[in-house]
């Protein structure tokens, strides 16, 4: 007699497991793993994993990924042996690591581990992470997307520092902004650019990049007066092949961790090796501050119009006047700018320069949630919101930059 039952569906084998201390601490991992694998993945504990790992069931796993913090690297010798079982099963191993040091990921990496995703994770890291599993194709480690540049010293970069005259008014922005701006203005013949962090302690390129704080880069700074061009490019972290960025260090440093001659040590370093060096300022004057402000071609300055961007604009006037410091430099840039049909604030931004005895030669308009959600996601504004009215002008200042600067090159002496 035929059974009228429905037949039930075999459930589907796991084909994928996380290995972590607590999942719920990688939610982004969930996500990803639930769009790339569906239902057919698992999860488990270390003190799990190498019970689990010598089962027949492990046999039917197509790879592990591996979620580990900062605080998980006490356990780094169980994790490691869970790695080489895993490998001895012939299963794929992915690292998802959150702020491990690089001399712990490195040990992992020795031990088998295939691919290295960083956590928080980037959009559809994890998938193509898992395709290049499949592929067979190698992994993209953090030390080897890109080789370091080669000094060349065959350059004349122009130097391009950005510095805010008040909190909020825009000079990372900028300077992230233009920076990959300048990179992407001949897509035949690029320029060779490089972003660098001067803000010692809360300097945020490296955030608004989604690039990591290498421990190699205060190893730099702490040696900058026997540095060669070598050590720059080491200490450099690409941004996708076209930019090199020298984030801030990892940890808070003082401000006169470097001095003037450390300062123009770098800046000529970056100088003769790039087309262009973009420098991130921080607020506060320091005794390096007019190294850098000699050494520039143009010197941005971004304030808004308010009090306090106007008090802070002429305490600067009167700072650098009275050191007889070159003040023609500035460049002012007025953050928010009224818009095209806003008469009063037109006049406002009128009245400001007039009386601080300024030009105010740049308006970059209000970006809006544009501005802080490509900060947030580590993209330039060119890659989350090309249209963005923000984005369109700082790419007309890059353009305008590289014009005059191929002007005065192909000027003869």
């Amino acid at each position: 007699m035929n059974s009228t039952a429905p037949l039930q569906p075999e459930p589907q084998p796991i084909a994928a497991c996380t290995i972590s201390r607590d999942v719920q601490e990688f939610d982004l991992l969930i996500e990803d793993m639930e769009a790339a694998m569906g239902e057919n993945w698992g999860d488990l504990g270390f003190a799990d994993a190498l019970a689990f790992l010598e089962q027949p069931e492990a046999e039917e796993l197509e790879f592990i990924a591996v979620a580990l913090s900062k605080e998980d690297e006490r356990d780094l010798p169980l994790i490691a042996d869970i790695i080489a079982h895993a490998k001895r099963r012939g299963i794929k191993v992915v690292l998802i690591a959150d702020e491990v040091s690089p001399g712990a990921l490195h040990q992992l990496l020795r031990e088998g581990g295939d691919e290295f995703v960083p956590y928080p994770l980037p959009e559809g890291e994890l998938a193509q992470a898992i395709e290049r599993l499949r592929s067979g194709a190698g992994p993209i480690l953090p030390e080897q997307q890109a080789a370091p540049p080669k000094v060349t010293n065959d350059r004349s970069g122009v130097v391009i520092p950005v510095q805010g005259l008040s909190g909020g008014s825009g000079a990372t922005t900028l300077a992230v902004n233009l920076a990959w701006e300048l990179a992407n203005v001949d897509r035949k013949a690029p320029p060779k650019v490089c972003l660098i962090d001067l803000d010692l302690q809360f300097g945020s390129v490296a955030t608004y990049l989604d690039l990591p704080r290498r421990e190699a880069v205060l190893e730099f700074l702490s040696d900058l007066a026997t540095a060669e061009g070598e050590r720059l490019m080491t200490a450099m972290v690409p941004y996708q092949d076209r930019l090199q960025v020298l984030t801030s260090p990892a940890e808070l440093v003082p401000l006169d961790l470097i001095g003037p001659s450390e300062v123009e040590r770098l800046i000529e370093m970056a100088r003769v090796n790039f087309d262009y060096v973009v420098i991130d300022m921080p607020s506060s004057l320091v005794d390096w501050s007019a190294t850098v402000l000699q050494a520039a071609h143009v010197y941005f300055s971004t304030l808004e119009l308010d009090m306090r961007s106007a008090q802070n604009t002429m305490r600067m006037k009167r700072a650098l006047q009275s050191e007889e410091l070159p003040f023609e430099k500035l460049r002012f840039v007025l953050n928010r700018a009224p818009g095209f049909t806003d008469l009063s604030g037109k006049s406002r931004a009128k009245r400001l320069a007039d009386s601080l005895g300024i030009s105010i030669e740049l308006q970059m308009p209000d970006g809006g949630r544009a501005v802080t959600q490509s900060a947030d996601h580590g993209t330039p504004l060119a890659e989350g919101a090309g249209k963005n009215a923000l984005r369109r002008e700082i790419a007309k200042l890059a353009r305008s930059v590289h014009k005059v600067n191929m002007s005065e090159a192909r000027a003869p002496a």
